[in-house]
């Protein structure tokens, strides 16, 4: 189903949104449209945080940014942010937690490895990936902060494996629907739906899908909608995961405008909107390319500030304004390997390139290799058969 097969809409506002399903009876992969809609309330909401808890690593052998929180412990809350948890047994991963505003407070040592420190540590925590409850025989716990930068291992972490509550779900309001008769069926029987899903396709003014998210399809209530006329508006009790923070709505706004058409646009955002934008070319990418090689790519370097600017500014370099070419370190490198329009050989100068060089100088991906992000991704190029020059 294409976005723009929205049929006549005849009133004076346009869609903004679609409600689309997967048809359990029609031919597999087939979409369909339950709903037109002309506004969400609830698309963007930041996460509520999950409660704080104390908990002890066991046995630490400490690296990066965690050793360098416990030499300077009055830094920790800025060193650490978000670190990941990784659980192993004998032969493979097992578990994965995300430890939310990690921070160091207090260090002892070690009672049975006088090699090794018992770090106590304050952190929200985020249950991720695995149904493990308790730890396995010969557990190995790896850790990592940033962009997967290795923190050092430990043999147990104290509580961890504490009970908690799923977070409450928060609710999103679909505003002025025009239901099809898929939802309609809904509306006349909701608890069959609770635990079924859809997602919400988020139109630009000229009818194209700019992104989609999925929603569940349990539903609170329908009424009369506040824009009049035979629309309705409905409440979902579960708006979905991963939606965009209200900090990001300007960043939204303008690609609503359009895909863009001009380098930059996406220069004038603060990281976390820059985030964004890459998530809006990554959803502008959903299949893959015929790829292209050869030819010489010329990357603008002068806005280059921060991670997520560097991979605007290279995708934009190589496919275009608005162009994809990985959002982060391990998609850069799956980029790298063809099926996103650009694959090596091929010449890519770097103007302007010590811009990245300073800015970049202390984000460090692999701490063993010791080189700064700006120097793992011209290294990672190269590697890739790519002729990289760099114009300072």
């Amino acid at each position: 189903m294409q976005s723009k097969d929205h049929a006549v809409w005849d009133r004076s506002f346009p869609v903004k949104y679609l409600l689309v399903r997967e048809d359990e009876e029609g031919e597999d992969g087939e979409e369909q449209l339950w709903a037109r809609c002309a506004a969400v309330e609830g698309l963007f909401v930041d996460p509520v945080p999950p409660p704080r808890e104390v908990l002890t690593l066991r046995g630490c052998a400490p690296a990066g940014s965690l050793r360098d929180a416990m030499i300077r412990p009055e830094a920790a809350a800025g060193l650490l942010g978000d670190m990941l948890v990784e659980l192993s047994d004998d032969t493979q991963p097992v578990g994965w937690w995300e430890l939310v505003d990690a921070v160091v407070l207090a260090q002892h040592p070690c009672r049975t490895d006088p090699s090794l420190v018992d770090v106590v540590m304050g952190a929200g925590v985020k249950k991720l990936e695995g149904g493990i409850r308790t730890p396995p025989a010969s557990p190995r716990f790896e850790l990592f902060t940033g962009m997967n930068a290795t923190a050092g291992h430990c043999l147990a972490v104290e509580g961890l494996f504490t009970p908690r509550q799923d977070p409450a779900k928060i609710p999103m309001e679909l505003i002025g629907c025009e239901p099809t008769e898929p939802l309609l069926s809904v509306l006349r029987r909701p608890s069959r739906w609770e635990r079924a899903g859809a997602e919400l396709w988020t139109l630009d003014r000229t009818g194209r899908t700019m992104a989609r998210h999925f929603v569940g399809l349990g539903i609170d209530g329908a009424r009369p909608s506040v824009l009049g006329g035979a629309l309705i508006d409905i409440t979902l009790t579960d708006g979905g995961d991963n939606r965009p923070s209200p900090a990001t709505r300007t960043v939204w706004e303008s690609w609503y405008q359009g895909f863009p058409t001009a380098p930059n646009q996406w220069a004038p955002y603060a990281s976390q909107g820059r985030a964004e934008w890459l998530r809006l070319t990554l959803q502008a990418t959903r299949a893959r390319y015929p790829d292209r090689s050869g030819g010489v790519h010329h990357l603008d370097g002068r806005y280059i500030t921060d991670v997520p600017g560097l991979h605007c500014a290279l995708g934009e370099a190589l496919t275009g304004p608005g162009g994809y070419f990985g959002w982060g370190w391990d998609a850069f490198r799956d980029c790298l390997c063809g099926g996103f329009g650009v694959a090596p050989p091929f010449t890519l100068i770097w103007h302007d390139a010590g811009t990245a060089r300073r800015a970049l100088a202390d984000v460090v991906y692999d701490p063993e290799e010791g080189l700064s992000y700006f120097e793992e991704v011209v290294q990672t190029l190269e590697r890739s058969r790519v002729t990289v020059v760099l114009d300072e």
